[in-house]
Order: C-alpha cells, then sequence, then structure tokens
C-alpha cells in the first residue's frame, strides 16, 4: 500500500533522510555489514520509518526503507522491517517526545555494554551530551519490545539520550533522526576516550552541579537557534 496525501509526502521526505542517514553511520564506523538502524517517527500520525532487515548499507535507498505501524505491522515497503523494530516502536508508543531512535554496535560502546558498566561521566562531552553518566539497560532478547521496555525504563530515570543495552549495545534516541545519530556518534567518542583515559589511571568526575550547568548550557544556549527555537 503506498501513502497518499500529505502523509505520503512527508513519508517520501524521512525515507529519504533516514536512508541518508545510515551513511552516517558507516561514515563514522558505528557499525558492520548489515547490523545497526536508524528510525524516524512520522509527526503525526502512528507510523516510522525504518532500515529494512538484513540489507547491505550500500543498498539502502529511500526506496528501500520501510514504514511500519507503531505495533511494528509493515505498512508500507518492499522489504521486512529491521529485526529491532518492535524496540523503536516500543520506545515511540511511551516517550512521545522522541523522534528518532538509532541502535549501533559501535565497538567501544559495546565494550562498555559488555561488561554492563555505566559510562562515567569525566568529560565535559559526556555532561553537555548526556547530561551525567550513560546508564546500563537490562539483557533482553531481539524479537519483541522487551528491549524497548528496557530503553524506556532506563531512560525514564536518567537526562541520557543513550542507554547500553547489556551485552548487545547502545540505543540512542533524539527529537529527530538526525539528532539521535548525533548521539551515537558523540556516545562513541565518549565511550573510547573515558576507556583510554582510565587505561593510563584514576579519572576524575565532575560534581552533580557541574553537570547540570554543562548540560543545560549545551542544551538551551550553545550553537544557532532554529526557526521553531531549537538548537
Amino acid at each position: 500500500m503506498a501513502l497518499q496525501g500529505e502523509t505520503g509526502r512527508v513519508v517520501a521526505g524521512l525515507r529519504e533522510s533516514v536512508a541518508r542517514l545510515h551513511r552516517e553511520l558507516t561514515r563514522y564506523g558505528l557499525v558492520v555489514w548489515t547490523a545497526g538502524n536508524v528510525s524516524a517517527r512520522v509527526p503525526g500520525e502512528d507510523l516510522l520509518v525504518i532500515k529494512p532487515s538484513g540489507v547491505s548499507y550500500d543498498e539502502l535507498s529511500a526506496e528501500a526503507m520501510v514504514v511500519t505501524d507503531l505495533e511494528g505491522n509493515l505498512v508500507e515497503g518492499d522489504h521486512q522491517p529491521s529485526s529491532d523494530t518492535a524496540a523503536h516502536a516500543y520506545v515511540y508508543q511511551h516517550m512521545p517526545e522522541v523522534g528518532g531512535v538509532v541502535h549501533t554496535h559501535s565497538t567501544y560502546a559495546t565494550a562498555w555494554a559488555a561488561r554492563g558498566e555505566p559510562i562515567p561521566c569525566v568529560l565535559t562531552m559526556a555532561a553537555d551530551e548526556f547530561g551525567g553518566e550513560i546508564p546500563v539497560g537490562p539483557f533482553a532478547r531481539i524479537g519483541d519490545d522487551s528491549i524497548g521496555r528496557g530503553i524506556v525504563e532506563t531512560l525514564r530515570e536518567s537526562r541520557s539520550r543513550a542507554v547500553l543495552m547489556a551485552s548487545h549495545g547502545p540505543f540512542t534516541v533524539g527529537r529527530d533522526a538526525r539528532d539521535a545519530v548525533k548521539a551515537a556518534v558523540m556516545l562513541e567518542d565518549v565511550a573510547r576516550t573515558v576507556h583510554l583515559a582510565r587505561q593510563l589511571g584514576p579519572t576524575l568526575t565532575l560534581s552533580d552541579e557541574d553537570v547540570r550547568a554543562l548540560h543545560d548550557r549545551y542544551q538551551n544556549v550553545y550553537g544557532q537557534s532554529t526557526s521553531d527555537g531549537r538548537r
């Protein structure tokens, strides 16, 4: 079924942007083979656009993207949706402020997930982007919404836009898909830098007061305002 009217036009634009954003995952070395996925919520609709399952990144055109409802059922597209669709859909159902979700197996962030260890907030970048330590979510099997439940439960107790799902890998969320991809890129940089710092010796943890001040400034002052007042 092809979506019609304004919804069809919006979905066509999201197909283009989501396909393009998958190339950012390979550009920054956050994925290998066909692993990982980006999705975007369709504004005003109970729909999402996501990568198809098991398709090479070289073949991820706008036409290859698929549309599902928030139960993970295929609505539009020629491929089966990503195996992580149920997790993305659960996040959209229960976190209405989220417009984009990203999952990668980026090396350093996934190494922290394998240890089941939060990434401590010892860098201004971590305070800026994530508002504190990057938490660990529970282990859950792929295939249903169990991962999504773990993501939502963990992030509800944190300012972080990233969660390390134990023995699996990172998920990030954002206002839109681009924002979630940015968080994934920043997460891997923080994970790598903190790992390297710990090889040299003890690290210095930022105070809660400094973390709050840094996060507030970065989220509300840093950068250029958009037409809708966002940064």
